[in-house]
């Protein structure tokens, strides 16, 4: 095998087993979610779109992600051209941060 088929063997390696390792982890934390949301520790997703959405008038939703370290919610939301991230503590479901604006 000469050295370009070596560094393009490389290079589809790791854009092949990057994204799946992406996909594990957000698998891992849907889980946690899960079982968290089950045993009572965090809020449902629901409940926290519930508090959330209506407070961003004007915005579109884009969707939730879930830090199972932290037990943090992150809402996507799109408003005149620009992403706005709203961090929500699961536990509590209070508004925690924001950024993008």
């Amino acid at each position: 095998m000469n050295m370009k088929s070596a560094i393009l063997s490389a290079v589809l390696v790791v854009h092949l087993v990057a994204p799946a390792a992406g996909q594990t982890q957000r698998y891992r934390d849907q889980d946690a979610a899960a079982e968290a949301r089950r045993s009572g520790q965090i809020k449902s997703l629901r409940e926290i779109e519930e508090r959330v959405i209506p407070r961003m008038v004007g915005a579109r939703y884009l969707g939730p992600e879930f830090d199972a370290r932290t037990a943090t919610y992150r809402l996507k939301f799109m408003r005149g051209g620009s992403v706005v991230w709203v961090d929500v503590d699961g536990r509590t479901g209070a508004v925690i941060g924001r950024s993008g604006e």
